[in-house]
């Protein structure tokens, strides 16, 4: 018997193996650490560390569990083992494939040889080859990721209470997390603390004197760079705060920038100089996880977990090679395959004349694994499998495609030319102007693939050209346009899920196999929205961040979570001991106190390491435990943002029920505190004096339209939680619940009159009595809208004035029709977009019970998220959206999602893959055993 993970691949080895072979499925990981105190069995609940889940008095001994929804997988397991004379472990070749193979024997607990299968490419070679060379279970690897589920279950069980108890319950504090989150809030203070600049320069549009006929001549751009030898001031000479920051610059303001062109009309220009050099571009390495995600977000504007989740599929059904890889080394086949389709495609002399092979030292390298590329020992063009691929699939295979066939050809050649042009101003002031250009003689390389520029990092794509026409020094040229333009300098971009991950590798924080579900997890935990493709941080990142910098700054120190990735590598290779690292870690230098620490005062790593760093502290839990009382929650939950115009401070407070803004006001010689709501969508770097007034403005306390005269109560008009409203104030010592309305659509707050308000209140109102029954009919307005109701019968009414309006008559006419039992009429949408790359229809975005969605008219609906606004959604983005949803319900592309079940089913039949044999059998399971499911 062999044993996967998932479904698709059992399904996909059965066919490789053959009938001597039954091929099950484990369905992801079957233990874990008990979730919550309920998962802990009852035996160990009244054990001091049965929170943890960990025995961290007992060699940290972790308390392993299967979890609820794999009990029935697991019984199916056994049975199968009943039925075989060998087991092979055959999940992912990664230290979380051998756990999961790991947590496997210790659950089964087989009375037949077990052996280790391994492969990094579901090809029918790969899989017998692995099947013909099994190994034994690698300890080391188990112990790794063993001491990292550990070590993350301390770290965010000891630190996530001091959240709750100091920001807002639900809050989670996580070793890889919590940093993520710390890069994305420092590039908002960067933005936040910004002083924009402005500048100004003149472009020019030239064109050469040589040719007769001006009408044919070509022209080009050049820019003022030199006045009287020095340097006009560009963006890179100002600083944050809009200093000039570099010495004997000029800067040029509007009417410097305007007069200097006035004077250099119809002068004459004269080339100083022309330089030309050599242009070389070597092609990139093959993708590994981290550049394919990175590469999947700038060209598909995908997400990380999209990239990955459609890169899984494409491993499973056997057309790329594993995934989760930090190599970019390609066996000496691919090569081969790689060089050959090249040939055969681009031509042999855009071949490399000797195999490229790429290696890279990667800091916390994961085991060596292949590149990542096309499955097999010779590749199959997209064109091949376009019928077999389509939407994110295609898209993902062609981009890794590309890069591997590219990363076997030669390098792109062309020339670079710079040229500087001198004129004299009539005011006397000597100027020079500078162009540039670059002209690709072989593409090479560029023929099959092309990377894509970063976003801020505003470079040049490697296949752009812009000629400069042949001009030789000393040679005039005559101005056509002498433009003087203003410029400013722009505070440094947000991060991009593409230059997060760039970033986190850099920095040789955490995994990139994991990345994806850290930028996951961030926006889930709301530490992070999306607004387009940029990650925002909320203003609870705020507040958990500068707490963890101020009383835990080693937990989200850079370096440090960088070096905890170095010593975890070193329990993986098997120079340091699990057991005192933990230790070390948990309860410092001195073990846990009871003469149980296993080694606690032994040396494990280096003593600068992360090890000796937490043992200085006192471990963890007496980090925190120190810390605990001395966190002041006002203060941490209090950020200052600048001062009012009287001098008093606006601050961001974060409450339980989210952030507002607060300052101290004096009235009648008493100190106050004045509050404001913060919208939700509004990026921290947005918030400034203005707008704090704005929003001051609009009183927390709802705006007084005055009294109702029949019941003589104060009425408010406020702005809630689910939108804007009116309601009635009640005297001191009233228990009964004041009348509330919501503003309809026409209304808003700012002009809401005192008869709008009484009419909302009057909510529901009588109609009249249905003769025929005696049953009163009221008018009301709910969450879906008005409508009219009689006992248990209700039907809508068609505008939101029918409330007021409609009588007794037409009431008994709309019900005595028969009652709409199919959706109402269709609403226009929103907005229509392109065509959606998976499936391959239009989106749209409409209006539903929620909120707006987008649909690409499958049944596949996904609401859009903070952060994304109608007007300004992309076809990217909608496309985004979708993908995720599809994901989320199990639906393949183009696939039209099938309708809710009203009742349970009874019991499935599934299916079970034994070798090219497929019989039915009864399951309780989910799905068969061994059979791909969605």
């Amino acid at each position: 018997m062999v044993i996967v993970e998932s479904p698709a691949k059992a399904r996909k080895i059965a066919d490789y193996l053959g009938s001597r072979y039954i091929v099950e499925s484990s369905r992801g990981h079957i233990r874990d650490l008990p979730r919550g105190a309920a998962d802990v069995p009852a035996k160990y609940k009244g054990e001091a560390w049965a929170r943890l889940g960990v025995d961290v008095d007992n060699s940290f001994e972790p308390l392993y569990i299967v979890t609820p929804d794999k009990k029935s997988t697991v019984t199916e397991l056994k049975e199968a083992l009943k039925e075989v004379d060998e087991l092979y472990l055959a999940t992912d070749g990664d230290r979380e494939g051998e756990a999961i193979a790991w947590h496997l024997l210790e659950t089964l607990k087989p009375k037949v040889p077990v052996r280790r299968m391994v492969f990094h490419e579901i090809t029918e070679s790969a899989i017998q080859a692995a099947a013909a060379n099994p190994r034994d279970l690698d300890q080391d690897l188990v112990d790794a990721q063993e001491t990292r589920r550990i070590l993350d279950r301390l770290y965010g069980y000891e630190v996530s209470p001091v959240l709750w108890k100091k920001v807002m319950p639900k809050l989670s504090a996580g070793r890889v997390q919590s940093v993520a989150t710390r890069v994305i809030v420092e590039r908002e203070r960067e933005r936040m603390a910004f002083v924009s600049a402005g500048y100004w320069g003149i472009d020019a549009v030239l064109r050469s004197l040589k040719e007769q006929d001006s009408a044919n001549t070509p022209t080009f751009t050049a820019r003022l760079v030199e006045i009287d030898g020095a340097r006009v001031a560009s963006g890179r000479d100002f600083d944050s705060l809009g200093q000039v920051k570099t010495e004997g610059v000029r800067r040029l303001d509007e009417g410097d920038a305007r007069r200097l062109a006035e004077a250099l009309a119809d002068r004459d220009f004269t080339v100083s100089s022309v330089e030309e050099k050599p242009y070389t571009r070597k092609p990139y390495p093959p993708f590994m996880t981290s550049t394919l995600q990175q590469e999947g977000g700038r060209k598909l504007r995908f997400s990380a977990e999209r990239t990955m989740r459609t890169a899984q599929r494409l491993y499973e059904n056997g057309y790329i090679t594993y995934m989760r890889t930090d190599s970019t080394t390609l066996s000496e086949t691919a090569i081969n395959a790689a060089r050959t389709q090249a040939r055969d495609l681009y031509g042999a002399e855009n071949v490399a004349e000797k195999p490229r092979q790429y290696t890279r030292k990667v800091k916390n390298a994961q085991e060596a694994h292949e590149a990542i590329r096309p499955a097999g020992e010779t590749f199959r063009t997209p064109g091949q499998v376009a019928g077999e691929l389509s939407g994110d699939e295609f898209r993902v295979y062609e981009l890794i495609w590309q890069r591997t066939i590219a990363s076997q050809m030669r390098d792109a050649r062309g020339t670079t030319m710079t040229v500087r042009i001198a004129a004299s101003a009539a005011t006397g002031e000597e100027c020079t102007f500078s162009a540039s250009g670059r002209t690709i003689t072989f593409p090479g390389f560029l023929r099959a693939y092309v990377e894509t520029v970063d976003e801020e990092a505003g470079g040049q794509a490697d296949d752009a050209e812009s000629r400069l026409p042949r001009l030789e020094s000393g040679e005039r040229v005559a101005p056509d346009e002498l433009d003087p333009s203003g410029h400013s300098t722009n505070p440094p971009a947000r991060y991009t899920e593409a230059s997060l991950v760039k970033t986190l590798e850099e920095r040789g924080i955490g995994r990139p196999s994991t990345y994806a579900s850290i930028i996951n997890t961030i926006q889930e935990r709301g530490y992070v929205w999306k607004k387009g493709s940029a990650l925002v941080p909320s203003w609870i990142a705020f507040a958990v961040i500068g707490l963890m910098e101020q009383h835990f700054g080693r937990l989200v120190d850079y370096d440090f979570t960088a070096a905890l990735e170095d010593e975890l590598d070193g329990i993986a290779a098997g120079n340091t001991q699990r057991e005192t690292w933990l230790s070390h870690f948990y309860f410092g230098a001195n073990g846990n106190g009871n003469g149980n620490g296993n080694g606690a005062n032994g040396t494990a790593g280096h003593d600068d390491g992360v090890e000796a760093s937490m043992s200085n502290l006192g471990g963890l839990k007496k980090l925190v435990g120190d810390k605990l009382e001395g966190i002041d929650a006002r203060e941490v939950n209090s950020l200052r943002m600048f001062a009012d115009s009287q001098g008093r401070d606006v601050v961001v407070r974060v409450g339980r029920y989210g952030p507002y803004l607060e300052r101290i006001v004096s009235e009648d010689g008493e100190d106050k505190s004045q509050r404001a709501n913060l919208p939700d969508d509004l990026p921290p770097d947005e918030l400034d004096l203005d707008l704090a007034e704005q929003l001051f403005a609009t009183p927390q306390e709802g705006r007084s339209l005055g009294t109702d005269p029949e019941s003589g109560h104060e009425v408010l008009a406020k702005e809630g939680r689910f939108g804007p409203y009116v309601t009635e104030v009640l005297p001191e010592g009233d228990k009964s619940k004041p009348r509330t309305g919501s503003l309809f659509a026409s209304m808003t707050l700012s002009e809401i009159t005192l008869e709008d308000a009484l009419k909302l209140l009057s909510l529901p109102r009588v109609v009249g009595t249905d003769p025929e029954s005696g049953v009163e009919i009221t008018a009301q307005n709910g969450r879906y809208g008005p409508y009219i109701k009689k006992d248990k019968d209700s039907r809508s009414l068609d505008s939101e004035e029918k409330l007021f309006t409609v009588t007794l008559e037409e009431a008994q006419r709309i019900f005595a029709q028969p009652k709409q039992r199919g959706r109402a009429a269709a609403k226009p949408p929103l907005k229509e977009l392109g065509t959606d790359p998976a499936s391959g229809q239009p989106m749209v975005v409409k209006d539903g019970r929620f909120g707006p969605y987008v649909t690409d008219g499958t049944g596949v609906n996904a609401s859009l998220r903070k952060g994304d606004d109608v007007e300004t959604l992309t076809d990217e983005r909608a496309s985004e959206l979708l993908a995720e949803k599809r994901s989320k319900d199990g639906v393949k592309p183009g696939a039209k999602k099938a309708p809710a079940k009203k009742a349970p089913a009874k019991k499935t039949t599934g299916t079970k893959t034994t070798g090219t044999k497929t019989t039915a059998k009864k399951s309780t399971a989910k799905s068969g055993r061994g059979t791909p499911t969605s």
